[in-house]
């Protein structure tokens, strides 16, 4: 995998993270993981990164039965980085919606190009 490819990889988990403990913050790693569609690791690594860049701070839920509780708020640092991931989310999704929709129009008139026409 090339980096650009795996660096617009991190940073789409990165902006879903981001995303979902904005609207959750008390959701568990492993439900974050599970929405995510990542190992219970890779989602740890990107907590760790994100809270290492400034953009998450973790503080324990003090009223929660599970005492290993947290709650995960997104810094004013992650807020903004958000609002950039999601500006570079889009611009790539509307490029490979661009791309996408353009190979089916070749694939479209190839295959139209191709029906042999029947004489009535």
């Amino acid at each position: 995998m090339t980096n650009r490819r795996k660096n617009s990889r991190d940073e789409d988990v990165n902006f879903r993270a981001l995303r979902i403990l904005e609207s959750n913050p008390q959701i568990s790693q492993r439900e974050l993981a599970k929405a995510l569609g990542i190992s219970l690791g890779g989602i740890n690594y990107c907590l760790n990164a994100l809270v290492e860049k400034g953009h998450v701070k973790i503080a324990n839920f003090r009223s929660s039965q599970n005492k290993i509780g947290y709650i995960y708020e997104l810094t004013p640092e992650g807020i903004a980085h958000r609002a950039i991931l999601a500006s570079r989310f889009i611009k790539r999704k509307m490029a490979e919606y661009d791309a996408l929709k353009a190979e089916i129009e070749s694939l479209q008139a190839d295959m139209h190009a191709n029906v042999p026409v029947e004489d009535g």
